[in-house]
């Protein structure tokens, strides 16, 4: 029995705030608030050089000042204040600063922005009327998944693992479903001021839970949830199923009964989204990470996506990928992996903690403190919103994109979905960067080359403007490696879109940085350079190293039932 395991590698992102620009003379006083009339009443945080008392919150007062929040946490206060006596306030020796009540705006913190989300929700579109099927631990109960009317948008369950059993023991899938789905009931009203609000956040989510108390799930309850998507299909208007869960390749995808429940759904006009894996550190065999792309993202038809990491901004030129998201090509098949990727690293989303699930017991770099978003909220955890890291974090990042595409050209068809995300990904990136891990301080070097980012940066704002249509299949094409040349270059199904079109041309849907001509751009020549190299052995299958299996070296050893992705608690610098 082949055990099958999340892709999360535990995590989170934040948010920008808007002000409007107006010179304040005093130099405590943040040059963005905005005080034209003396008169206008101002929600200001004023900072204190000590922790606030009464006898500090009374100043205000005498002011005219209110006092709306205590925020010790800051050494602070939101205060309501009119603009006239800032000036005042400032001269307080017990002043350190200033600051307007910023508006925070993102969904998801940075990750949102990074991926352009807000072009949706400025266009109304917010995946209503879309079914999306969570294929994952189960969804547990939350504020964030009801309607306007309080009428839960889970819409059905349905639990493959035990019979009459419910809600999220492990706590996976319902911060999957929150990255998807969430409204930010629980972190929107006026008093909060960071929202995590999901990418479609009116989408309909079918639950069909295949993971336990573990994380650990068969590929046989994934096939049955994955059959029983495509019978729900017309009733719920199911147009995608995430899969944030995956395990090692064994052989052609041909051969993968996973990887073909998956084709089923494709073809029956459901948008099949998969993580790529955590695997991206391993460097058995002298691999570097490449080769590691986990079933059933190691399919042709599938979306399969990579992490990024946000850099703490809400601008996606500084983000960098995230050094443990799998990196391709695939092992046997060598198809071109992952095809996108999105923000993956350090994401808030919803939590249900009253249900004690293994996650948020297990690991406490998991929990935020209320302060995180809730401007009264104490320093103790927060139950309903945790942290986790992983591909299996950017996955639901791009279902729920393909939920709001759909939504606004409900014709488009998988094929068309993927290449048109595909195609406007956004493909300006470094040659290479180093991420450290915080827990051990271990460097990992990363090489933006076509295996490690795929076509790109998921750009939500330039797939809903783009208008192309697909002709053909959008299969991730082979990289065949030519022993002659010591090159390795596309191959493209008989009846791709790709192929050399000027709307679908190679160099537009991978971008020139990652592909040369029909050639591909390798990060180091150290893995790819010669087939002298052990890592490029152990995947091309040439060389002292061809009689190996390249699931042992890059899986490792053990039975099959050894759980080969790890969660890893810490997020990366």
């Amino acid at each position: 029995m082949i055990k099958i395991a999340f892709f999360s590698k535990l995590l989170v992102l934040p948010v920008a705030g808007f002000g409007l620009l107006v010179a304040a003379p005093h130099g405590k006083i943040a040059k963005d608030i905005k005080h034209d009339n003396p008169q206008e009443k101002l929600d200001v945080i004023v900072t204190f050089k000590n922790a606030p008392t009464t006898e500090h919150h009374e100043k205000v007062k005498a002011r005219g000042g209110r006092l709306k929040h205590n925020l010790g946490l800051v050494k602070g206060g939101l205060y309501t204040i009119t603009a006239g006596e800032l000036e005042t306030l400032a001269e307080d020796p017990d002043v350190e600063s200033i600051h307007p009540d910023r508006q925070v705006r993102a969904a998801l913190d940075n990750a949102a922005a990074a991926v352009n989300a807000q072009a949706a929700v400025s266009a109304k579109l917010n995946g209503t009327g879309i079914g999306i099927a969570v294929i994952d631990s189960g969804i547990a109960p939350h504020a964030d998944f009801n309607d306007t009317k309080g009428v839960s948008r889970v819409v059905y369950r349905q639990d493959f693992v035990c019979s009459g059993c419910t809600g999220d023991p492990y706590g996976h899938g319902t911060h999957v479903a929150g990255i998807i789905a969430g409204n930010a009931a629980y972190s929107g009203d006026s008093t909060f001021f960071r929202r995590f609000r999901g990418i479609a956040s009116n989408a309909k989510l079918i639950d069909l839970r295949v993971l336990d108390s573990n994380g650990v799930g068969t590929d046989s309850k994934v096939i049955a949830a994955i059959q029983r998507a495509i019978q729900l299909k017309s009733t719920y208007n199911i147009r995608v199923i995430n899969l944030s869960l995956g395990r090692p390749v064994y052989g052609s995808y041909l051969d993968d009964p996973l990887c073909q429940a998956v084709e089923q759904a494709w073809n029956a006009g459901i948008v099949v989204v998969v993580a790529a894996g955590n695997q991206g550190r391993n460097n058995n065999g002298g691999i570097q990470g490449y080769g590691t792309i986990a079933a059933p993202g190691n399919d042709p038809y599938v979306i399969t996506v990579g992490a990024m990491k946000s850099g703490g901004t809400p601008e996606r030129s500084d983000d960098r990928i995230a050094s443990y998201s799998s990196k391709g090509p695939t092992l046997y098949d060598h198809f071109l992996k992952p095809d996108l990727v999105a923000p993956g690293n350090q994401l808030v989303s919803t939590a249900y903690a009253w249900g004690y699930p293994t996650l948020y017991q297990q690991y406490s770099t998991t929990k935020i403190p209320m302060t995180y978003y809730a401007v009264s909220g104490s320093s103790a955890a927060a139950i309903w919103y945790y942290k986790l890291n992983g591909t299996s974090m950017a996955t639901p990042v791009v279902s729920g994109a393909v939920a709001v595409l759909l939504q606004k050209t409900p014709a488009l068809t998988p094929n068309q979905v993927k290449a048109r995300l595909m195609k406007t990904a956004y493909k300006s990136f470094p040659a290479s960067s180093v991420a450290v891990d915080p827990a051990t301080g271990q460097a990992f070097s990363s090489y933006y080359d076509a295996f490690t980012v795929g076509a790109g940066y998921l750009d939500i704002q330039a797939a809903l403007a783009n208008r192309d249509l697909a002709s053909g299949s959008a299969l991730s094409p082979k990289a065949v490696h030519d022993p002659s040349t010591q090159t390795v270059s596309l191959v493209f199904a008989p009846n791709s879109a790709w192929g050399t079109s000027l709307v679908w041309g190679t160099s537009l849907v991978w971008g020139t940085q990652v592909v040369s001509g029909t050639s591909l751009v390798w990060g180091t020549s150290l893995v790819w350079g010669t087939s002298g190299t052990e890592g490029f052995d152990v995947l091309w299958g040439t060389g002292s190293n061809g009689t190996v299996d390249p699931a042992s070296i890059v899986w490792g050893t053990g039975s099959g039932n050894v759980n080969p992705l790890s969660v890893l608690t810490q997020g990366e610098n």
